[in-house]
């Protein structure tokens, strides 16, 4: 939200610089995200200086070039060439000094440098209004009143005006400060309770019934009847205002309706549109303008259309409507899209003569379904979805139909219609505090005076008072005070929680958490993944549907699909971090960098149709939401001159995965290797443990490849962290000291069938001695020459220790040997 400092004076009394202002608006909940000098001119025209044509003769090589010689207030005399008609000795003028840049009115630029006209040599430029950019004239160069000094800047004898543009990060609680007002009278507050003055100075209307009252007999008035307003949707339209004006023109906006607007951003269109958007700045009403000659029948109907009704709105757009969708209609058809977007059909042209003003308080909840819906943001859309003022729309309408008399002219037709179809809508709220109480949650006693008087600064207004507390009446702008606690927020943001000094003693209790701690853990993966040199990733929970379309693991109807997304690219809950994970790759590699080991930490969703839902308390039972941490490595390694850094394969992959489970104390080892889905994984393996599944990793198949864009190769695990985090709590790592005892290493060449897999022998073989063998791996695989085609070799290392002594020969032979008779029955083993 912008805020112009000359625009905020207008409305509150106060003698701070801008750098002053920044830090009370931050100070009271109004942060500043950053602030902007704007000039009236761009560039202040720094460099230009009044200079005063000393002398003037003709150039010797043109007709109508003039050598001139200029007194620029300091050092000696320039010489400067000008092709101006009306320059002449004596004259006082605008001189563009070397280095000075500038913007002509039609927006170009121009730098100054020393140059030769026609074998001249001139030092800077005599300028006219429209190189200045402050007129359109280019007759002659600009001559100013026999009294300018030379040596003035431009600027200050111009009296060219800045501005400071604050940009406001407002919450979205605070929509009563998104407007000039609105941040004036918070400032108000401050400033009173501080003894700086910062009395409010709201907009007068007062003239308008004096203006209505002559313009009701004027002729244009006479025959022709105010528009008719008819308010079909009362909860969707608690309030509505309109006002007829006959007979305006509309044309340009005068110069200070289009700075006030340009100030902030807003691009001026035409006079009547201007001024309702002036109004939105203004105070945060918003406003729509109709051009009444296209109301068909003289009527306006707020109510529904039906389901599929076809309406353009004013980018031209033609939109199917929503039967939920609130429309202002005329007798036969739609006009606007209430409190979201005009239509094409209706709006205020340069040729329109009478004009309907619209100001309406609509209910947020239709206003932010209709946006959503048809994925329209507008500024309209903005204040309505988060809660407009609702007695404020008279007097908006007042205060446009002034404006729009000063600057387009025209006569008022008929009483201001105000419809107000849910009285319980538009009514203020009332909250009762306890002072007591108050500062208690405060942590201060700051009195009872000052709690009043800060309340009262904020315009809230007491009903009912006694010497323990009151009943307020909330102002209606302030749509986000419910409750005691917000008033108390309120007191505190005025007050200032700076001043709120700290307790020499802090009473606290002592709440003991879940062991181990869920965020340490998750801590602890961080840090070991990023000592192993990946990088972390954050990826939106909203993905497209369409990467599921084709998946039979993960089906497009298990997803969580959202009713109203921002764009089919986010119309979806992501129920794999698989497809984050591509797009991260697929940007960095569009970028050179092809060499990536990344990790995330991130939620899934799924939604299971075949779940009945028995009542109302099981609505949530179809939905689950699960937490996944998934690894990611590609690219082939960088060449270095000493050295090749080696690039990802499936087995590098998976060793950090069983690392990360060692680190926990989990054993990769006890859990069962099944093969990994093939529309997911080209190779891959899922980890089984009691029938749940651990983890998934591999490599990303082609098809999933190419739906990134992606050709390079993907190694991707996914491990569910829940059901991980379920192991890891029953597990409790300990550090002991290192063995005193040497190990003793052992080797077998086992002949097994095709069908055996190592996994089965190592948990076979640690099945037979749980004691002293301490680990088991496989060095070798053969098959081929003399070897049964129904055979393969396994070569196994294994490795014995007891803690409490040193291993004597007869005691290694003899666990081997039951190692070996074991292998030998369960799989028909054959030591080679």
């Amino acid at each position: 939200m912008d805020i112009s400092y000359n625009w905020l004076k207008e409305y509150v009394n106060f003698d701070l610089d801008p750098s002053q202002v920044e830090t009370i608006l931050t100070s009271i909940g109004l942060e500043i995200e950053g602030s902007e000098t704007r000039e009236e001119i761009p560039g202040g025209l720094a460099g230009v200086v009044v200079a005063e044509v000393l002398t003037c003769i003709p150039h010797p090589d043109s007709d109508h070039l003039h050598i001139t010689t200029v007194n620029a207030g300091e050092g000696e005399p320039l010489q400067v060439v000008c092709g101006a008609p009306n320059v002449a000795a004596g004259k006082k003028v605008m001189l563009a000094t070397l280095g000075t840049t500038l913007t002509f009115s039609d927006g170009t630029e121009l730098k100054m440098k020393k140059s030769k006209i026609r074998g001249v040599e001139s030092f800077g430029m005599l300028c006219a209004e429209d190189e200045l950019g402050i007129g359109e004239s280019h007759d002659g160069i600009m001559i100013l009143d026999e009294g300018a000094v030379p040596g003035t800047p431009a600027k200050e004898y111009l009296h060219l005006k800045e501005d400071t543009v604050f940009t406001i990060g407002l919450t979205a609680n605070r929509i009563d400060a998104a407007s000039h007002i609105g941040v004036a009278r918070d400032l108000s507050a401050y400033l009173k309770y501080n003894g700086l003055g910062g009395e409010m100075k709201y907009p007068s209307v007062d003239s308008f019934d004096s203006l209505y009252t002559c313009d009701r007999n004027e002729s244009c008035c006479a025959d022709k009847s105010a528009i008719e307003v008819c308010v079909k949707a009362a909860n969707a339209a608690p309030r509505y205002s309109g006002l007829t004006i006959r007979g305006v023109k509309v044309g340009q906006s005068p110069d200070w309706l289009k700075a006030r607007l340009l100030s902030v951003g807003q691009r001026p269109i035409n006079s009547v549109v201007d001024i309702t958007n002036f109004i939105l700045q203004e105070m945060g009403q918003p406003m729509h303008a109709f051009d009444a000659d296209k109301i068909k029948g003289g009527k306006v109907v707020v109510d529904f259309c039906a389901d599929g009704t076809k309406f353009t709105t004013l980018d031209g757009v033609e939109r199917s409507l929503s039967s939920a969708d609130l429309m202002i209609c005329n007798e036969s058809e739609p006009m606007c899209i209430a409190g979201v977007f005009g239509g094409q059909e209706s709006g205020v042209t340069t040729d329109t003569v009478n004009i309907f003003l619209e100001s309406a308080y609509f209910n947020p909840v239709y206003v932010r379904k209709t946006s959503k819906r048809h994925t329209l943001k507008t500024d309209a859309a903005f204040h309505y979805e988060r809660g407009c003022d609702p007695l404020v729309t008279v007097y908006a309408l007042k205060r446009a139909a002034l404006l729009v008399k000063e600057i387009c002219g025209g006569v008022i037709c008929g009483d201001i219609v105000d419809v107000i179809s849910n009285r319980e809508a538009v009514t203020p709220k009332r909250v009762e505090v306890n002072y007591a109480r108050m500062e208690s949650v405060i942590g201060k006693e700051i009195g009872a005076d000052t709690i009043k008087g800060i309340m009262q600064s904020l315009e809230m207004k007491f009903v009912e008072e006694s010497a323990e507390g009151a009943l307020v009446e909330i102002p209606p702008y302030r749509v986000d005070v419910y409750r005691e606690c917000d008033i108390i927020e309120d007191v505190l943001r005025i007050y200032g929680y700076n001043n709120i000094e700290l307790p020499q003693n802090v009473k606290a209790s002592i709440n003991t958490g879940m062991k181990p701690d869920p965020e340490k853990v998750t801590r602890t993966a961080s840090n070991f993944l990023s000592a192993a040199g990946f990088n972390e990733i954050m990826n939106n929970s909203l993905t497209k549907s369409d990467y599921y379309s084709k998946l039979k693991t993960l089906p497009v109807e298990n997803c969580v699909m959202i009713l109203n997304p921002l764009s089919n690219d986010l119309n979806a809950m992501r129920q794999t971090l698989l497809f984050n994970a591509l797009e991260v790759v697929a940007y960095n590699v569009n970028r050179q960098i092809s060499d990536l080991k990344l990790y995330e930490f991130g939620h899934v969703y799924f939604h299971d149709a075949s779940k009945v839902v028995e009542s109302d308390k099981e609505a949530l039972k179809p939905y689950s939401e699960e937490q996944h941490l998934s690894i990611v490595i590609s690219g082939n390694g960088t060449a270095g001159w000493r050295n090749r850094t080696s690039g990802g394969n499936f087995f590098t992959l998976k060793g950090y995965v069983d690392m990360l489970f060692a680190r926990f104390g989990v054993s990769a080892s006890n859990m069962e290797m099944v093969p990994a889905p093939v529309e997911i994984y080209s190779e891959g393996m899922t980890y089984m443990l009691n029938g749940k599944e651990v983890a998934s990793l591999g490599e990303v198949a082609p098809a999933r490849l190419k739906q990134a864009g992606l050709k390079q190769k993907v190694y991707f695990a996914e491990i569910k962290w829940d059901v991980l985090f379920k192991q890891i709590k029953k597990v409790k790592v300990l550090f002991k000291e290192l063995p005193k005892y040497p190990e003793v290493k052992r080797d077998l060449a086992l002949l097994v069938g095709k069908e055996v897999k190592y996994s089965d022998l190592y948990r076979s073989a640690f099945g037979c001695e749980k004691k002293l063998l301490r680990s088991v791996s496989l060095f070798d695989v053969y098959t081929g020459d003399k070897i049964p085609s129904d055979k393969k070799q396994y070569a196994l290392s294994f490795v014995l220790r007891d803690d409490e002594k040193t291993l004597n020969d007869n005691v290694v032979e003899s666990v081997m040997n039951k190692i070996l008779k074991a292998f030998e029955f369960k799989f028909g083993a054959q030591l080679r």
